[in-house]
C-alpha cells in the first residue's frame, strides 16, 4: 500500500465509519495526511459517514484508503501494520 509523497504522515484510524473516526479522517485529510481506516467485514459495506471524501483507490493521489480488519484477531492487526509501514 502507498500513498503519493506529500509529507510522509500517515495516520491509522480503527472505527473510521463511526463518527469520531469519520470526522478524524476529514480533519487529517485537511492538514494533508494519508489516511488508513480500518474497517469490519460485514454483510453491509457501511461507508455514508465517509462517503464524501472516500476516493476510488485506482485514481492518483488518494488520500484514504481502507482496509478490512477485526482487533480481536492479532494477525488481521499484524497484516494491517505491515500494509502500512
Amino acid at each position: 500500500m502507498t500513498f503519493p509523497e506529500r509529507n510522509g504522515k500517515t495516520a491509522l484510524i480503527t472505527g473510521i465509519t463511526g463518527q469520531d473516526g469519520s470526522y478524524l479522517a476529514e480533519f487529517l485529510i485537511q492538514k494533508g495526511y494519508n489516511v488508513v481506516g480500518v474497517i469490519r467485514r460485514s454483510s453491509s459495506f457501511n461507508t455514508g459517514r465517509i462517503d464524501h471524501i472516500y476516493q476510488d483507490p485506482h485514481e492518483s493521489d488518494v488520500r484514504l484508503k481502507l482496509m478490512h480488519g477485526d482487533l480481536a484477531d492479532s494477525s488481521s492487526i499484524n497484516h494491517i501494520l505491515k500494509c502500512v509501514r
